[in-house]
């Protein structure tokens, strides 16, 4: 087989957009592709997931989701929150053409033409509610914390924010759908929540993180993944609710796509009051399901509901008899919402004598178990610069001690963002760590994404350079190429103000310095003084 890449990196000029959705982008079509057709072509083991887009017409999606892209897409340019303007953007639109499309099916078999109506609950950035309102679906969207986009969105997206504990006042009767998108600790009460709206409500759910009715979720079998069996247990707390629930997978850049649906009841209207008991006692024998043996007296089983929910492994036991209904209420008690106020968790609030150690333990495996002076040799630069190895975040983590590696699992990504973090000395690249050359951060600039942190121009030598101080072989680059302080004496005061053009790269010698940029620009060349600038011409 011949595949031919002119066509499409001839598009890389045009300003050809891509969002690696319908059209990959060539990067990963030139160098990945081929591998993983070659893997593919040979695999035959059978998945744990549903194939893509199984319940609904991919035709029909397709060009729901082009026409939602087309329309939407101008959010990617104003985005105003931290995270990732394409992964989410595009995701939520992709989310949105699977739910316009279910639901078209849904009111075509009903026979019914009013648009459902909805409540995305945990919304977040409510785009996913701003693209179902716009296209004519009446709904609202709550969340715990209000983001900055909500402000874009106008007054026909309805977005509230409160905290929802699952009680009795936090039931919807007069909608058709609950969605959970990411819900978090919701997910598995969204059910339930629907449920005990009304006997015509559904739900929606793409579960991600891996929560339990109260606290996380702790899976019970080993042969199962944990993401399989969090599904598994989803499941079955839809199946025990009296849903009928179907799975699909999405078509998103995520790897939980996995979306679960209840659709239908497992049981007439007239058994709802007999059906609310068999929930209300399931949702209590999940309190303290992590510390119970292995089950003896499962829950009774839903009506209608397959054996191997009712009989799940993943089950919790039975170990003191059914709960009283009356007694402890038809909600589990001790449900915590997040925190209003996000904690940071990417190890920016660890202390600065923690992450000063690891970062100096990471180094001296890196370098072999070569001893870190306390100070640069003479000259601050060797012609045999000791750039070490490249070691695996695994390898990295087996050689920390147990309670420093507990101390990084509390911050989100660990050990690799701690790594991140300190880019003057690491660069963590596909799951390895090696020490950072500076030399070539030149010649790497544009190839990554770490390229962009080149300090700019209001950060010169504000900080003292770690390899001038640690490395057993001093900075790899002079004082005037380095952008960071060769020594205490070299320190600057960090301007208030941050300028928008960047240093230029590392220089090859004393003989050349830079040139004076223009306000606004990138300055990415160096050349002497001698000779002048080129032009700035188009």
């Amino acid at each position: 087989m011949c595949i031919k890449f002119s066509s499409v990196t001839s598009k890389k000029s045009e300003r050809w957009h891509s969002d690696g959705i319908v059209y990959p982008k060539v990067t990963w079509l030139a160098g990945e592709l081929l591998g993983k057709l070659a893997r593919w072509s040979v695999e035959s083991r059978q998945s744990a997931f549903k194939s893509t887009l199984s319940l609904i017409s991919i035709v029909k999606y397709s060009k729901v989701y082009q026409e939602l892209k087309e329309k939407y897409k101008d959010m990617v340019k104003v985005w105003p929150e931290v995270t990732d303007p394409e992964k989410f953007v595009y995701e939520d639109v992709a989310i949105a053409a699977y739910l316009l499309v279910l639901w078209e099916d849904e009111r075509a078999e009903r026979g019914v033409t009013a648009k459902q109506s909805f409540v995305d609950l945990g919304c977040g950035n409510g785009l996913l509610v701003h693209v179902l309102s716009s296209e004519g679906h009446p709904g609202r969207g709550i969340d715990i914390r209000r983001r900055k986009i909500w402000d874009m969105y106008g007054p026909q997206t309805r977005l509230e924010e409160d905290a929802i504990t699952p009680n009795d006042s936090t039931l919807f009767p007069d909608v058709d759908w609950l969605i959970g998108n990411h819900s978090d600790e919701l997910t598995p009460w969204i059910p339930v929540i629907a449920a005990r709206s009304s006997y015509n409500c559904r739900f929606f759910v793409l579960p991600c993180c891996f929560f339990d009715f109260v606290g996380r979720y702790h899976r019970r079998q080993s042969e199962k993944t944990q993401y399989r069996g969090y599904l598994d247990f989803i499941t079955e707390v839809g199946a025990t609710c009296g849903f009928h629930v179907e799975e699909d997978c999405l078509r998103i850049p995520s790897t939980k796509r996995v979306c679960l649906i209840g659709k239908s009841r497992t049981y007439p209207p007239a058994g709802e009051a007999s059906m609310d008991v068999q929930r209300t006692q399931y949702i209590h024998r999940r309190r303290g399901c992590p510390q119970s043996p292995p089950s003896r007296a499962p829950a009774p089983p839903a009506p209608g509901a397959a054996a191997s929910s009712a009989e799940g492994p993943d089950r919790c036991p039975d170990s003191h008899g059914a709960p009283d209904v009356q007694a402890e209420g038809l909600w589990l008690p001790g449900f915590r919402p997040r925190e209003k106020a996000e904690r940071v968790r990417n190890c920016a609030a660890l202390p600065r004598h923690f992450v000063d150690q690891v970062v100096l333990q990471v180094a001296d495996l890196l370098l072999g178990g070569k001893q870190l002076n306390p100070r640069s040799s003479p000259g601050g630069r060797l012609k045999a610069w000791n750039r070490g190895e490249s070691l695996s975040l695994s390898e990295v983590a087996d050689k920390l001690d147990r309670e420093t590696l507990q101390r990084l699992k509390r911050e989100c990504g660990g050990l690799q963002t701690l790594l991140r973090n300190s880019h003057q000395v690491f660069e963590v690249l596909n799951g390895t760590v090696h020490i950072r050359d500076w030399r070539e951060e030149k010649h790497q600039k544009g190839k990554h994404p770490e390229a962009k942190r080149t300090p700019l121009s209001g950060a010169f030598k504000t900080r003292l350079c770690w390899f001038f101080t640690h490395h057993p072989d001093g900075c790899a680059l002079p004082s005037h190429c380095c952008p960071f302080a060769h020594g205490p004496e070299e320190l600057r005061p960090p301007r208030r103000k941050r300028r928008s053009c960047e240093l230029p790269p590392p220089c090859e010698g004393p003989a050349e310095r830079q040139a004076p940029a223009p306000q606004g620009c990138m300055v990415s060349e160096t050349f002497p003084l001698s000779s002048p600038p080129p032009s700035m011409g188009t």
